[in-house]
């Protein structure tokens, strides 16, 4: 009887499956990145470790915990709030403004053009109007953290930083010479590189807010890593290259931001027509492949092309890198931040077969491809972020000299001491557990890195 019901069954089963047949995409659902941050691996990896955990203290789940936090908050906040009420009193007392040996902890100078080797491990004072208005792109996270932490705008002025600035101003001015009256070579190409938290992204941003105090005309990408990461992404079948429109557009508006006056004094060189792409979601345009650019059009005309016509914004980012390097009227500056980002793999994927796609390199991309390389006559900066987790490259990379990379070392002894004593003059550390033996361990023990100094030095009893 039991043979009988399985080969019944077996002849006419209730479930039965049919074969799998795969349905093409339209471009705009294939070429639309959503990932996040985290790899889908490591997403299923933390399911499973959720499930397979569970809380072993009821008591301190739901709204125990949110309670937990609102209160720890709250005692945050009156904290800084009592911090801020003393740092306003001690404006007051001009002693307290003394820094390691008597030395003035704040420099008197009101410009980064005027430092000097003297103004070095003292502090410079922004304006947050003027930081606002030097650096509309955005600032660092780690100048936003230094600032928030330190309850001030004002940032240590570095050797390093000097020796950066005379060597691009030495480019436009030959006979100048270094911070330290000796010699240097002089490079129009520079990677700076170095350990996590060694300033790398914050001696960036100073080089463009002295460049824009001097009425240089800068490029400056504060975000590299979003050129690789996010939004539409198509191929271009006449270039071969891939089309990322949203990131254009935010790349002309951030660059018309501060450079709009001098943008509308610079004529444009190179008049053949923009090509068109595919527009953000939208597709292509019909019977239309490409904008005319009128012969009495300025930079600025230009990069309202590609800001007003989301079809024109890729083909507007290139032409734009071509123009500026025609530039002869004033310096340009190329400055890019997270620059190693543009040598890794991006996030965006090509389907290879039926079950598996091809990562698409970063100079795959045509804004990428097109500000990526250094082998050109033009002043450019690109700082590595160790901080968006790329990894260790070669030494040698493709289209960058190979004497551009400089490595930027973290806090020295003298700098760390400005740093404690500024920290201290910041109420950032109890003042009464103070001490050159306490601060020096805690820069022994961080390595001169000066995000886990901040951190530390609270800590200090």
């Amino acid at each position: 009887m039991l043979r009988s019901l399985v080969r019944s069954s077996l002849k006419n089963p209730k479930w039965n499956p049919k074969p799998i047949i795969a349905i093409p995409q339209s471009p705009l659902q294939s070429h639309f990145s959503t990932k996040s941050g985290k790899s889908s691996a490591s997403k299923g990896n933390k399911n499973k470790a959720d499930v397979q955990k569970p809380n072993k203290n009821p008591k301190r789940s739901g709204l125990d915990d949110s309670k937990n936090v609102v209160s720890d908050t709250k005692e945050t906040t009156d904290e800084r709030v009592l911090r801020a009420r003393l740092l306003a009193q001690d404006e007051k007392n001009p002693s307290l403004n003394a820094g390691p040996n008597g030395r003035p902890l704040f420099t008197d100078i009101s410009s980064l053009s005027q430092l000097s080797r003297k103004d070095t491990c003292s502090y410079f004072k922004f304006g947050e109007k003027e930081l606002n208005q030097m650096l509309p792109e955005g600032l660092p996270t780690g100048m936003v953290k230094e600032f928030e932490e330190s309850m001030r705008s004002a940032l240590l002025v570095r050797q390093s930083f000097l020796d950066l600035r005379d060597n691009f101003r030495r480019i436009v001015d030959p006979p100048l010479l270094s911070s330290d009256g000796k010699g240097l070579k002089v490079r129009k190409q520079i990677v700076l590189d170095g350990p996590v938290n060694c300033g790398k992204s914050i001696m960036l941003a100073m080089l463009v807010h002295w460049a824009r105090e001097e009425g240089w005309l800068v490029f400056y990408v504060p975000r590299g890593r979003e050129w690789t990461h996010g939004g539409y992404f198509y191929k271009n079948p006449i270039t071969g290259l891939w089309d990322t429109p949203i990131q254009a557009e935010n790349a002309l508006k951030d660059f018309v931001k501060y450079n709009e006056s001098l943008l509308k004094q610079l004529p444009c060189h190179i008049f053949d027509p923009v090509p068109l792409g595919e527009g953000a979601g939208i597709g292509l345009l019909k019977g239309v492949d490409s904008v005319s650019v009128p012969e009495s059009s300025t930079l600025y005309d230009l990069v309202q092309i590609g800001i007003e016509q989301t079809h024109a914004a890729v083909g507007v980012v290139v032409r734009l890198r071509k123009e500026l390097s025609l530039v002869k009227d004033i310096p340009v500056l190329f400055a890019i931040d997270q620059y190693n980002n543009w040598f890794t793999f991006s996030e965006y994927e090509e389907p290879a077969t039926m079950r598996s796609c091809r990562p698409v390199h970063a100079r795959e991309l045509a804004m990428v491809n097109a500000f990526r390389s250094m082998m050109h006559n033009n002043m450019m900066v690109g700082a590595f972020s160790h901080s968006t987790a790329v990894g260790k490259l070669r030494k040698d990379l493709p289209d960058v000299p190979l004497d551009a990379r400089v490595n930027l070392p973290r806090y020295s002894l003298d700098e760390a001491a400005a740093v404690c004593h500024y920290y201290h003059r910041q109420r950032l550390l109890p003042r009464e557990a103070f001490s050159e033996e306490s601060w020096k361990k805690i820069y022994y023990l961080s390595n001169g890195n000066g995000a886990e100094m901040r951190v530390l030095l609270p800590l200090m009893q």
